[in-house]
Order: structure tokens, then sequence, then C-alpha cells
């Protein structure tokens, strides 16, 4: 049957295009047009000579939306929600970084005017970090809330309380959802009704349900009253509505929502629920254009990118042989630096032991069991090339920019298409090579091909591995295994 096309918003259907092809297309950072001299100081300084082709579109874009300060929109319109859909390590989080860096620069009053929310510590820390860098030196203060620190550390990080009343000691605020909702509901003076921008990463995650009640807090925190002095009056915000002779007599503080993902939804319904205004779209996600200018008909259902220096592969196996196979990718192929995701945080911690029971190989595991300065500790070790193989799961590496991983391997297939795309551009990033390889049961063979080739992924290859090949490690994997029955015991 003939599949109902569900009716895009014109938005979505006529995307502004990023080209895809990182090192072909990269654009001198003096090429740009509007940014802030001192920050194009700070980016030479950060080794950052071009933008990738996301930042460059991106940023201008996000410049422009605030050309005429941060309190008004453009020519006194309200400024257009962005979307942004890009692949992993693209370089998203310097394309909203740098442009808000710049237009709070010269703010003269603190106030909580720049939100970011993130699904996990691990990349609201990244994302902080890259934060601390552009806004070091420029008197802005950028708070980071995940609760990794106490409530309390984090109400003091805040807000101040003076004879006057509470002020803010943050302009950018880096928070996960969940702390975030808390002080919004219980920080004395957190306040968000300045808030000009909203930025929401790894959206399509954010917007599944439990965190869409996050982000409509958010909004409602955005547009509260304040019931202090009257001196706020001025900026009273209204929800954006018609416009009244007196919604027109003062000047609003736009709230404009920036979101990025490398999955980004295009299911309507759910980019109903965030109440876009106007929203722009950018995406690299697209057909590409032959040389004689016509389009390549077998990509025009893509709806996701991967990053172009990827090659990947299935391997067909069976329950038994999984662990073997991988102990041959790694003591007989000599792979190195491999991330190796599992389906579940127990399924992590039993291979991590059978690994380590084996021996020979320099293994760690990755998972939310482990407390954050741990697995801070891991990524580090891993990034030096002191740990080979590192086994996670999929909620902890989710966004993670880990450098020179070579090698991603899927131990447990992956059920969605979503899960295999993130877990895949953990390498290959910023234009660099990468190879990812599934391990894929033989009864799942037909339903994961299908998943790919639905999503217009075609470029698999089916990489077997004959039983001789794993016959050396057999028995040594077997003392491995008694050993593991014995310590589980």
């Amino acid at each position: 049957s003939p599949q109902v096309q569900p009716f895009l918003p014109q938005w979505l259907a006529q995307p502004k295009r990023v080209q895809k092809r990182i090192k072909d297309n990269l654009c001198p950072i003096r090429d740009v047009p509007g940014i802030h001299p001192r920050l194009l100081k700070k980016l030479q300084m950060n080794g950052i000579e071009s933008f990738f082709p996301v930042q460059a579109e991106v940023i201008p874009a996000i410049l422009q939306s605030a050309c005429n300060g941060y309190l008004m929109g453009r020519g006194g319109y309200r400024p257009k929600d962005i979307c942004v859909s890009a692949p992993t390590g693209s370089g998203k989080t310097l394309s909203f970084v740098i442009p808000i860096v710049q237009v709070l620069l010269d703010r003269v009053v603190c106030h909580v005017r720049a939100l970011v929310v993130l699904p996990t510590k691990e990349l609201a820390q990244q994302v902080s970090k890259v934060f601390n860098v552009y806004t070091d030196g420029t008197g802005l203060k950028v708070v980071l809330i995940t609760g990794q620190k106490s409530f309390a550390k984090e109400q003091e990080m805040l807000v101040q309380k003076k004879v006057t009343g509470y002020c803010s000691l943050a302009d950018i605020v880096v928070a996960t959802p969940g702390r975030l909702t808390d002080h919004i509901n219980q920080t004395p003076g957190f306040s968000l009704t300045q808030l000009r921008f909203l930025i929401v990463d790894e959206a399509d995650r954010m917007i599944d349900d439990m965190h869409q009640n996050c982000l409509n807090q958010i909004v409602k925190a955005a547009f509260q009253v304040e019931n202090d002095s009257g001196s706020n009056m001025l900026f009273q915000r209204t929800k954006p509505g018609p416009v009244t002779a007196a919604s027109s007599c003062s000047p609003q503080i736009p709230l404009q929502k920036l979101l990025f993902s490398a999955t980004l939804t295009q299911d309507p319904e759910k980019l109903q629920q965030l109440d876009l205004f106007q929203p722009r779209l950018f995406t690299s996600v697209y057909s590409e254009k032959n040389r004689d200018g016509t389009e390549t008909e077998q990509d025009t259902n893509n709806k996701y990118t991967l990053p172009e220096g990827l090659s990947q592969c299935y391997v067909p196996c069976d329950l038994n042989s999984k662990p073997l196979l991988l102990l041959y990718f790694m003591l007989k192929m000599k792979f190195t630096r491999v991330l190796c995701f599992t389906n579940s945080r127990e399924a992590s911690h039993r291979l991590f032991l059978l690994v380590q029971a084996f021996g020979g190989v320099t293994v760690a595991e990755f998972s939310s069991r482990l407390p954050p300065n741990e697995r801070q500790r891991t990524m580090k070790e891993f990034e030096q090339g002191k740990i080979q193989l590192l086994i996670s799961t999929d909620a902890t590496a989710r966004g993670i920019d880990v450098k020179g991983v070579n090698y991603v391997i899927n131990y447990d297939a992956p059920q969605f298409i979503r899960t295999y795309i993130h877990r895949v551009g953990r390498t290959a990033r910023a234009g660099e090579a990468g190879v990812a390889f599934s391990l894929v049961l033989r009864i799942q063979e037909r339903r994961f091909l299908r998943m790919l080739r639905d999503a217009g992924i075609r470029d698999i290859k089916k990489h077997p591995v004959k039983g001789n090949s794993l016959k050396p490690l057999v028995q040594q994997y077997e003392g491995a295994l008694c050993k593991l029955e014995k310590t589980v015991k």
C-alpha cells in the first residue's frame, strides 16, 4: 500500500540546507559575518581557524535574530525559533555558544538570559566547559546545575539574597531537566523572567514525554509575572499573542528557542508541542545532487545523515560467539580505542567482567553504575589510549564527544534507528575516519537491515567471521567463564 505522506509544515518541507561534507566546506572564521573581534581572538587561541558548515550557517542566523540588542527582536519583531538537524560531531555546540556569548557581551545587569537544557550530566558538563572557555574574561557568569553538587550549594551559585531582594549570579545556566525543575519550583529568587534564549540540545530526546513537562515549566516560569518591586514593570512579558495597544507600548524581551539534534524528529505533532514560533530549520539531512544537477533517487527519503568518514559493517553471529568475536577483534585484529555498546547496564557489567577475566585487553566500563568522577577519569584514560576497550550503555554515551574513537562495536544490535545513529556517531567525528561493527544475531538480521534501509542507509557491508578464527580463543574463554561464575557466586 502506498505510504501516507504526513503533511509537513513548509519550514520542515523546505529547510535551509547545510553542506554535509565537513572537510571540503570549512569556512575561515573571518569569513563569517558579524563575529565580535574578541571572540575571533578566543577562537584562534583555541586553535579554531575555520568553522564547520553548520556553524557557518547557524551562528550568523542567531546573531541576526538579536542584531537590535537582546531586548528587542529585529525591527521590533519577535525573532524566529531555530532548529538544527546535523550529524553527530558536526559542531553543534559551538554554533550556539559563540552567538550567545556575543549577544550577552554588553549586558549590564546579571540575569539568567540563556538556558541550555541537556539530557545527561556528561553532556551538560561538556557544554558548560565550552561556555567557560568563551566567557572567560568577559564578566559573564556560567552556572552548571546537574545535581553533582548539593541542592543548597547550587542555590548559592544561582542567586544571592540582598537587602533589596534577590539577585542572579548567572547569565547562562546549563542544566539537566530534573535538577532544573527543582530549582524553578524550590529556589527563591531563581527567575527566568528575563530569559532570552532557551537552547534544547539533543532535542528529540528532550521532547520525549518525560522532559516535555520540564520544557513547559521553563516557558511558564519565563512568562511569570514578577511580583516584587515595580521596577520590572517596564519589561513585563505577555505570552505572545495579537498585538494590542497595551502590549505594544512596553518593549518585550523575546524568548527564542534554539533546538539542536542529530535526529531531529520530523513528527509534526511532536514539534507542535514545542510551540515554535515561525521556526527556521537548518539541516544537513537531504538528498545529494549529482554532477548534472539531478537528485540521486535512492537518497530522497534519507531522514538521517551519518558522518562522512564512517564505514559500517555487520557480523552475522549466534549468541555464544558474541563474546568470542569481541575478543577476536581486540586480540587478533588488534583493534584499538574501541567503544562497545550493550543494551543494558547488566550486560555492560557482565561483559566487562568477562573480558577482564579473559585478560590481555585493557578494558573499562562506562555506565550509570559509576559515580561521575570515575566516569570522567575513565573517559580521560580512554582518550589517552590507556584503555583500549570501553564498554558502555546508550544512556551514558549519548552526545558525548570522545576523542579518537577508532571503532564502535554494537555488541547488542540496537533496536531503534536513532540509537544506531547516535552510537555509530561516536566515531568519525569532525571529518575523521571511523568504523562501526554491529554484531547481529541471525534471527535479527532481516529486521536490522530493514531498519537501516528504511532510514536510507545502504552502505553497510556484511563482514562474516569464520568459526575457525575463533577456535584458538575457546579454551581460554571457557576458563574465563568459570572464573566469572565463581566471582558472581
